[in-house]
């Protein structure tokens, strides 16, 4: 949509002294024309855009402009609102509501929303300081060092870092772990005693293939039968379709999981209710749990 690229091309030029032409309509995907008749139309909204001819020319922002409210409806504001909100709900600082502030004045901040976001974690105070060091280290191109804990034990890694990611309810960076020589996704909360080391010449990136077939891949597909009372959380986390009512009101599922001791953590949860059909891998193994405990309270 235009105002969607009206709005990109504006954040660009207030965060850089100077950009051409060219690199807005490579950024964009559009012809130079659009982009011309892009500042045309930002002029018009009132926006003092500067044009330099000749070597090191290009467009420009006259220096400490804000953005006019003008530009923006009221849903553009509450949803660029509700989205800075819900990083302040990390940082635990009011950074990024001023940051609104200079976006689009203090008056949008008079208008509360409907959307409330809050990707805060229970360890919130870790977690910001977290997040602060790793974009310390993306912006300075300096290596991250941490202990991490995953279920192969723990380990120290050292990380070339490139991307911080919100997915599956929690933080993560992307990064290119030196011990491994590839690219991993850590997980904040699972790490400790991180310190941002020398400097690095950042490489060509990729960015992450965040879905759930490429990292969480589904080796096993667990069917299994579990009593209407849990019917609720067969749709809260694998939704609507996942499951079958039987002719006893039970719920016959069938789910993919990638390792086999996730399947059996999964189905422990339902406290000897679930009955599992398959695979034997699995029934094997919830078999051995079951003996354990017995043998541990028996």
């Amino acid at each position: 949509m235009k105002i969607d690229r009206l709005i990109g091309i504006l954040s660009i030029m207030l965060q850089r002294e100077r950009v051409t032409a060219p690199f807005l309509a490579d950024t964009f995907e559009v012809s130079r024309r659009t982009i011309n008749r892009d500042i045309e139309a930002l002029c018009r909204a009132g926006i003092p855009i500067r044009t330099a001819q000749g070597s090191g020319g290009g467009l420009s922002i006259m220096s400490g402009y804000r953005v006019d409210r003008s530009l923006l409806t009221s849903g553009d504001m509450q949803a660029i609102l509700a989205g800075l909100r819900s990083l302040d709900s990390v940082s635990g600082t009011n950074r990024y509501a001023q940051l609104m502030e200079k976006l689009a004045g203090p008056g949008a901040m008079a208008q509360e929303g409907f959307l409330l976001i809050d990707l805060a974690s229970w360890y919130k105070g870790p977690l910001s300081e977290k997040l602060g060091v790793l974009q310390e280290g993306i912006a300075g191109r300096r290596l991250a060092g941490f202990r991490y804990y995953g279920p192969g034990g723990e380990s120290e890694r050292v990380i070339e870092p490139y991307y911080i990611v919100f997915r599956w309810g929690s933080w993560y960076v992307w990064g290119y772990c030196l011990e491994r020589g590839d690219y991993r996704l850590f997980k904040l909360n699972r790490m400790t005693e991180l310190a941002l080391k020398d400097g690095f010449i950042p490489r060509d990136a990729p960015y992450p293939d965040l879905s759930d077939e490429r990292v969480f891949p589904g080796n096993y597909r667990v069917e299994a039968v579990v009593p209407a009372k849990y019917k609720w959380r067969l749709v809260e986390e694998f939704g609507e379709r996942c499951f079958t009512v039987e002719p006893d009101g039970r719920c016959r599922f069938s789910i993919d999981f990638t390792n086999i001791d996730s399947a059996v953590d999964w189905l422990l949860e339902f406290r000897g209710d679930a009955e599992l059909v398959g695979p034997e891998e699995v029934r094997e193994a919830l078999l051995k749990m079951g003996r354990k405990i017995i043998d541990m309270y028996g």
